[in-house]
C-alpha cells in the first residue's frame, strides 16, 4: 500500500474535505498523515486521521476571531486581499512551510504529497524531494490559471460573446500579474531548497501531476472538458466535529437556517440584520454563529434561536430556506437538500458561489450590508415562490449525483509509484 502526506492550513472550509479524503485512503489500507494548524487536531481525531502540527510554519492554536492570521476582512480592495494571501500564506512563509514539510517527508517517507492549492512551500518541498504532487481544492478553482473559466472573485458568469471572453482574459491577466508580487519570496524559498528560480509564481503549480477539484461539476462554471491536469472528484462535505446536537424551535412555521463563515469576516452586522428580518416573518429561525463568534453577542426575537453550532444535516431535513455568506460548503449542502438560498457574500469564493446559485434560479443574492427590509422581502419571496425550491431541488439532485461518484482516493492512488 502507498503513503500519502497531506498539507493544509486553517483556512476554514477546505480543511474538512482534505481530512475526509485522507480518511478514505486510510480505509483502503494506505498510510496517511495530515500536516495542519494545531487547531485542526480535534477535527482529524474525530475522523481517526493521523495528524501532525506545523512547528516552523505559521499556525493557529484556536479558531476565534483573534486567532485568524489572514484577517482579510480588514482589506478594503481585492489587491489588498491578494497581498495578505501572498505575505501570510502563499509566498512569505513558503520556506517555513517547506521546512516543516521536508521534515515530515523525511520522517514519514510518503509516496505522494497532497497540498492545498495556496501552499506553495509544500509544493516546492515535494519538488525538491522528487515526489509526485497533487493539489486538492475544496471549492471552485480560485487562481487565475484555468483557461476558459470566468475570472475568480467577482461572481462573473460564463462568457457568451467574444467581447465577454476578451474581458475575462483581461481580468485574468491582471489578477495573474498581481500575484507576481510574491515571486521574490517564493524564489528565495526555492533557492534554499536547491531549486531553480521561476519567472512566474504560478509555475510552481505546474509541478502538480493532478489538480483535484472537490466540488460538483454540475455546480461549477468551468470549461467542459476540464484542461489537464484538472479533474472533478466530487464534493466532500459533512458536519464538523464541533457541531453540537440541537433541536429547532417547535411549531409548524417554515424553518429558516442561517449560517455564515466558520472563519471571522466581521459578519456581526449582517447577522444582526438577518435576525431582525426573521423577527418580522412568520418563521422559525436558527442562526449558527460558528466558533469565531459568541451567540451571546446577539439579541434575538422569540422566533429566532442563536446558537454557536448545530448539525446542519439534521436542520436541512426540515429547512425551507438557508441564509448564508455563500461559502462552498454552506452553499452546496442546502442545495443537496433541495433548499433555496439567500446569499449575502462577503468575499473569498462567495461571490462566485452565489453567482452559480442565482444563475440556476436556486436563490437570490443581496449585498452583505443589505438592510432589514431588503432581507425580509427577499426571504419572503424565496419562501413564497415555488420556482426557487424547484430549481434548488434540480440542482441539488445533480450535485448529489456528483457526490455519490466522488473518488479522490482513486485519483490519488494512481500517482503512487
Amino acid at each position: 500500500m502507498a503513503r500519502f502526506l497531506f498539507t493544509t492550513w486553517e483556512g476554514g472550509g477546505h480543511v474538512q474535505p482534505m481530512l475526509l479524503v485522507a480518511r478514505d485512503l486510510a480505509a483502503r489500507g494506505h498510510a496517511v498523515l495530515v500536516l495542519s494548524d494545531p487547531c485542526n487536531a480535534s477535527d482529524a481525531a474525530a475522523l481517526d486521521v493521523p495528524f501532525q502540527a506545523w512547528t516552523t510554519a505559521p499556525f493557529q492554536t484556536g479558531k476565534t476571531r483573534d486567532d485568524d492570521r489572514l484577517k482579510d476582512h480588514e482589506a478594503d480592495n481585492p489587491l489588498a486581499v491578494i497581498q495578505r494571501l501572498l505575505e501570510r500564506v502563499m509566498a512569505g512563509p513558503a520556506l517555513a512551510y517547506a521546512k516543516d514539510t521536508l521534515a515530515a517527508i523525511d520522517a514519514f517517507t510518503p509516496d505522494v504529497v497532497v497540498s492545498q492549492e495556496l501552499l506553495l512551500g509544500p509544493m516546492a518541498a515535494a519538488e525538491a524531494r522528487g515526489l509526485p504532487l497533487a493539489l486538492l481544492a475544496a471549492n471552485v478553482w480560485s487562481l487565475p490559471t484555468m483557461a476558459g473559466a470566468p475570472p475568480f472573485g467577482a461572481g462573473m458568469l460564463p462568457a457568451t460573446s467574444d467581447e465577454e471572453r476578451g474581458m475575462h482574459a483581461m481580468v485574468g491577466q491582471m489578477s495573474r500579474g498581481f500575484f507576481q508580487a510574491g515571486l521574490p519570496d517564493l524564489n528565495t524559498a526555492r533557492a534554499a531548497l536547491g531549486l531553480a528560480p521561476l519567472e512566474d509564481l504560478f509555475a510552481q503549480l505546474d509541478v502538480a501531476k493532478a489538480i483535484l477539484l472537490a466540488t460538483s461539476k454540475a455546480f461549477d462554471f468551468a470549461p467542459d472538458p476540464l484542461p489537464d491536469p484538472f479533474a472533478y472528484v466530487g464534493p466532500y462535505l459533512a458536519d464538523p466535529a464541533w457541531a453540537e446536537p440541537f433541536t429547532p424551535p417547535p411549531g409548524g412555521a417554515p424553518l429558516v437556517v442561517v449560517s455564515f463563515s466558520s472563519l471571522y469576516q466581521a459578519q456581526e452586522p449582517a447577522l444582526r440584520t438577518i435576525i431582525a428580518a426573521l423577527g418580522r416573518l412568520p418563521v422559525r429561525g436558527v442562526v449558527t454563529t460558528g466558533p469565531t463568534i459568541d451567540p451571546a453577542e446577539f439579541e434575538a426575537p422569540a422566533n429566532v434561536a442563536v446558537v454557536r453550532s448545530a448539525p446542519h444535516s439534521a436542520l436541512l431535513e426540515d429547512a425551507a430556506l438557508f441564509v448564508t455568506h455563500a461559502g462552498h460548503g454552506s452553499t452546496l449542502r442546502p442545495l443537496m437538500a433541495g433548499v433555496p438560498l439567500l446569499c449575502l457574500p462577503m468575499g473569498r469564493d462567495q461571490n462566485d458561489n452565489a453567482a452559480r446559485v442565482a444563475h440556476r434560479g436556486a436563490g437570490l443574492i443581496l449585498p452583505a450590508d443589505a438592510g432589514v427590509d431588503a432581507v425580509a422581502d427577499a426571504a419572503s419571496r424565496l419562501l413564497d415562490e415555488p420556482t426557487f425550491r424547484t430549481a434548488a431541488r434540480a440542482l441539488g439532485a445533480a450535485i448529489r449525483a456528483d457526490e455519490a461518484a466522488r473518488d479522490a482516493a482513486t485519483a490519488l492512488e494512481v500517482l503512487a509509484p
